[in-house]
């Protein structure tokens, strides 16, 4: 009986010495996960892919779980990260320009000749300015001023007059290519001596890779560079006229049998979220989708080219991502050779 209870005795106390040392040789691994043991043994060097492999996966969960707890220092390091590289755009070329210093903030295809569309209308309205015609003067729509190149359609019906102040508003505002035809028909030389007077401007401006050959933009001919269309922006900025007309809203004009709505191109001049300056959009199969805009994004005069874009929507989403990246990185250093 005594043999008996003394085997089952020692039998527990052999179990708990067991356990003891298994306890004993847990504590280790606990440790590690704070600081990383070092491998002394040969089997741990043999595989240090696997070792690479334990070590990111414990970061990743480690990542997660400072995710959950703390959003804000992840967005932050998200956002660094994107400031850092670019916005994402879709556009296939574009320039974002810091107005008051000059600097190139971000470019892709910055030097890349495309057609331009409507955008040329910008330089149409500036060599108008520039003639100092009499802006009340009654001008009469024409079927010459009828597109029969696309055959687009057009508001304005033949025969209207309208005056040159007025036209010129319809021409930015509404892109209405009629009223551009118009004006440039009524330039002292009539059309061939204003689209002269349009490539003209592009040289003294040092728009050295852009090219006219009309004054509405119907032609693909009617080329020019992200590069150039920056310089053209930040010149038509300095014209008052062309200021109001490109963020006016809408305009109504009254034939006398009825009356006719116009209103802006680019839906962004509603948003209270925008500070624009002068903005101006274009559209023809070769150019895609284009939008040039002068904004002040947090106080700062920036200038946002935005060419060759597609979907309906496109360039103006490509507009709020820029904006939004700007937000980011205008009060940071910029660490950007900005091209792609």
């Amino acid at each position: 009986m005594n043999v008996r209870k003394l085997s089952v005795l020692l039998s527990v106390l052999t179990m708990a010495c067991s356990l003891m040392a298994t306890s004993v040789a847990a504590e280790p691994s606990d440790t590690a996960t704070v600081t990383p043991p070092v491998h002394h043994h040969s089997r741990h060097h043999a595989h240090p892919a696997r070792s690479h492999h334990h070590a990111r996966h414990r970061h990743h969960r480690l990542s997660r779980h400072h995710a959950r707890h703390h959003p804000k220092s992840m967005v932050a390091a998200h956002t660094a990260s994107w400031s850092r590289r670019g916005p994402h755009l879709q556009s296939d070329a574009v320039m974002i320009l810091d107005a008051r210093t000059g600097k190139m903030l971000y470019s892709k295809n910055e030097d890349k000749a495309i057609p331009i569309a409507s955008i040329s209308k910008l330089m149409t309205a500036m060599v108008v300015l520039d003639a100092h015609q009499n802006m009340d003067e009654k001008l009469r729509i024409e079927p010459a001023d009828v597109d029969t190149l696309r055959h687009s359609s057009s508001r304005l019906p033949v025969d209207s007059e309208l005056s040159r102040r007025h036209l010129l508003l319809l021409a930015l505002m509404a892109s209405e290519n009629r009223a551009a035809a118009a004006l440039a028909r009524n330039y002292p030389g009539g059309t061939v001596a204003a689209v002269a007077a349009m490539n003209n401007k592009a040289r003294e401006l040092g728009m050295m890779h852009s090219h006219f050959i009309d004054p509405t933009g119907l032609h693909a001919e009617n080329q020019s560079t992200p590069a150039d269309l920056a310089l053209m922006v930040e010149a038509a900025h300095r014209y008052a006229d062309i200021r109001t007309d490109t963020t006016t809203h809408a305009w109504d004009l009254d034939t006398g049998r009825r009356l006719i709505s116009f209103h802006n191109t680019n839906p962004l001049i509603k948003s209270q979220s925008w500070d624009i300056g002068l903005t101006k959009t274009g559209f023809i199969n070769e150019s895609g989708k284009c939008l040039v805009m002068q904004a002040r994004i947090d106080a700062e005069p920036i200038v946002i080219v935005l060419m060759h874009s597609w979907g309906r929507y496109t360039r103006f989403g490509d507009a709020n991502r820029v904006r939004d990246w700007l937000r980011a990185t205008l009060h940071r250093p910029l660490q950007l050779s900005g091209t792609e």
